[in-house]
């Protein structure tokens, strides 16, 4: 028996010991990772004794074994946890030069899956039981912190599977850990830093006339659903628009909105509902939300207090918290802004890919 290969070239017959020795000269091997999160948006990395940098659950697919059935072996195996694993994030092709390989390894290459394991609440977390011997210890971190704790091609993997979750848009291909076909999170380099923290208690109703306002920030809706979410050009950081209260707003929130929005993104709403506010913990201030109606968008602008020119992106509420470490209020200040997207007449939004707004105006 014989077997033709396709190929651009000139055909060549094979036989079939001579077509496997030469698939062979180029066989690569094949790894499967999890990528894990807990509701506050951390990732669980494992800390290994034969390793001096954090890893992903995961390891090798053994011979006649399927990435997925892999991962979710290692999951087992590590962490003591059964479930399957039937979504992925990213298939990562892996060079000797990307792995930091040596010589000694013989290191062929890597084409390495990563699945996604999911938000673990906190009875998953306490069921967890680390395999002895070569779990040392799990831990979840703030995305921002892998690099500092992860090999340079683990983290870079580990980063472009959260934005590929956060993005909606299926498994990403990558080359070392980099997506070939950036996505504006990618170009953003979103999560890389640390995402803004606020823990404090929301409130749907008004804030107590003796805390001054901080900070008011709006979810500002396209006619999608989807909200306008601006992206730190250095940084990759993200922000709702908004900002601090000055003189010229006479004390007048819904003012500060209107010109913050504009500043910042060049964005005009409609009427803003005020959906309620955050008191720090001390209550020497309050920060308040408000949800409006995207009438319009200008060419991105320069903001005058930061001198930057925000990226600006839509995305659903949910893929814009997961950007955010706000903890368990967030919960409540969701419920609060479906309510008002729903008295502003605006249909909830799809789970879809981010994408940047065009310029406009935007009927509704």
């Amino acid at each position: 028996m014989t077997t033709t290969p396709t190929s651009d070239e000139t055909p060549s017959t094979f036989t079939d010991e001579q077509y496997g020795a030469q698939r062979a000269e180029a066989a690569v091997w094949a790894g499967a990772s999890a990528v894990i999160t807990d509701r506050r948006g951390r990732v669980l990395t494992e800390r290994v004794g034969y390793r001096d940098t954090r890893l992903l659950p995961g390891g090798a697919v053994d011979k006649g074994e399927s990435p997925a059935r892999a991962a979710a072996r290692e999951l087992y195996e590590e962490l003591g946890v059964t479930m399957a694993l039937d979504r992925g994030l990213a298939v990562d092709w892996v060079s000797a030069a990307g792995a930091n390989a040596r010589p000694a390894m013989r290191f062929p290459g890597e084409v390495l899956h990563v699945f996604d394991g999911g938000t673990w609440d906190d009875e998953q977390i306490a069921a967890i039981r680390p395999r002895a011997g070569e779990i040392e210890a799990v831990e979840f971190v703030e995305p921002a912190r892998l690099p500092e704790l992860m090999s340079p091609d683990n983290a870079r993997r580990a980063l472009s599977a959260l934005r590929a979750r956060i993005n909606a848009a299926g498994p990403v291909l990558l080359e070392d850990g980099l997506p070939i076909a950036p996505t504006v999170l990618d170009r953003a380099g979103v999560l890389r830093t640390a995402r803004d923290r606020h823990h404090f208690p929301f409130h749907t109703g008004p804030a107590p006339e003796h805390l001054p306002v901080h900070q008011v920030w709006g979810w500002l809706f396209a006619p999608d659903g989807r909200v306008l979410v601006l992206l730190e050009p250095d940084t990759g950081a993200a922000c709702l628009p908004g900002g601090t209260p000055e003189l010229q707003d006479r004390g007048d929130p819904v003012l500060t909105l209107r010109r913050e929005s504009r500043e910042e993104a060049a964005a005009e709403v409609g009427e803003p509902l005020f959906i309620g506010h955050l008191a720090a913990p001390d209550e020497s201030c309050s920060r308040l939300r408000y949800a409006a109606a995207l009438t319009c968008l200008g060419p991105a602008p320069v903001d005058p207090a930061t001198g930057r020119t925000y990226i600006r992106i839509l995305a659903t509420p949910e893929q814009a918290l997961e950007l955010f470490d706000w903890g368990w209020p967030a919960v409540d200040q969701l419920a609060a802004l479906h309510q008002a997207r729903t008295r502003l007449g605006i249909p909830k939004a799809v789970r879809q890919p981010v994408s940047e707004p065009a310029v406009g105006t935007f009927a509704l």
